[in-house]
């Protein structure tokens, strides 16, 4: 096949998908972009409201040594803030015994987050693609691989392409969409005990008219075995102008109701902060097992960062016409954004080796 006449399919728009099409957009190839939610980003995803500050409810920070990622970053000019821990945090070890102010130690590995939040990103890399090109609200049922062709059927369309790639976590993948011929069967046994990255996470945020954290013997940073928020973090915006805490919520709680979770959080952060706590302006939440694009239950227990990176997830199908790619399939950094950022770098470098070769 010609380089450029390739007809490419990319399953899922989040961060892998948006930097395989813009990897392949620099040696010609227009790729299509298939994604079932009607936004971008996957599990990138940052709520935003006039006067108030973005909150991450799903992948949020960034170190040092993830330099795929901040190359990225810096190709497109997004720069980048620490993460705002302050010298203390609030301990909470156990249940009988009061918080505790703790000094908190040097920092030898820094987070940062993404100026303007992190679908900034997602935004920057969207728009060095055509519109035509993202196509929102499509989700794929069937994929069949007849004389060289491949075939995707989705509720409302069928996109033909000369090779597929999925971004979607393995087990999602294989769960959820027919394959004719079928998937080879080590594939799948791999996909179904892969850790889906934050399938089991609620990130939960609170905004706040002012960051009174900040006051003496207090801190945004708390840790607590006791729970139901597990951590929590000062999420102010870049410019330090408006102000949120962000944190985890225990797993377990997904079964909730929104109005009970934000009342035993309510409730936690009462003990630390007391009342101001109640002049939240606004309250967000993901709980991401129950995002269906993004999670699909295990068949058996699955440690975290299980076979993130296996073999299985990095070799090619059906005569090199399909391709698996994703946080979940990097050998290193696997289930990190950073993990999804060396992913799509080597599908292109892949393809643009496949394609050359052609």
């Amino acid at each position: 096949m010609e380089k450029t006449n390739a007809k490419i399919v990319i399953l899922g728009a989040g961060l892998t998908g948006l930097t395989i099409a813009y990897g392949l957009q620099k040696i010609g190839i227009k790729a299509t972009l298939l994604e079932a939610r009607e936004r971008l980003g996957g599990r990138i995803h940052t709520v935003k409201t006039a006067g108030g500050a973005p909150i991450e409810l799903g992948a949020t920070w960034l170190g040092p040594r993830h330099q795929a990622l901040q190359g990225l970053l810096q190709e497109l000019g997004l720069p980048l803030f620490p993460q705002n821990l302050g010298d203390n945090a609030i301990f909470e070890a156990i249940s009988t015994s009061p918080p505790q102010l703790v000094k908190m130690p040097p920092n030898q590995d820094p987070s940062f987050r993404i100026a303007g939040g992190t679908s900034s990103l997602i935004d920057r890399l969207a728009a060095t693609i055509a519109e035509k090109q993202l196509k929102l609200g499509e989700v794929v049922q069937s994929i069949d691989f007849v004389d060289q062709q491949c075939q995707i059927k989705t509720a409302q369309n069928s996109y033909p392409a000369d090779i597929v790639i999925s971004t979607l976590p393995p087990n999602l993948l294989v769960n959820t969409i027919d394959f004719s011929p079928a998937l080879s069967a080590n594939l799948v046994e791999v996909a179904t005990q892969t850790h889906t990255w934050m399938g089991e996470s609620i990130k939960v945020g609170l905004r706040f008219p002012n960051a009174f954290w900040r006051a003496p013997k207090l801190s945004g940073t708390v840790f607590s075995n006791v729970g139901p928020v597990s951590e929590m973090y000062d999420h102010a915006n870049v410019e330090d102008t408006h102000f949120a805490l962000k944190g985890f919520l225990s797993s377990g709680l997904y079964g909730a109701s929104r109005e009970q979770r934000l009342n035993l959080i309510l409730q936690q952060l009462r003990k630390y902060y007391g009342t101001p706590v109640d002049e939240y302006s606004a309250y967000e939440e993901a709980i991401w097992r129950l995002e269906r694009f993004s999670f699909f239950d295990y068949k058996s227990y699955v440690l975290p960062h299980q076979n993130n990176g296996h073999v299985a997830l990095l070799d090619s199908y059906y005569e090199g016409r399909f391709f698996l790619a994703g946080a979940e399939t990097s050998s290193s950094f696997g289930g990190y954004m950073e993990g999804a950022v060396l992913s799509a770098n080597r599908i292109v470098a892949t393809l643009t080796s496949l394609l050359k070769d052609a």
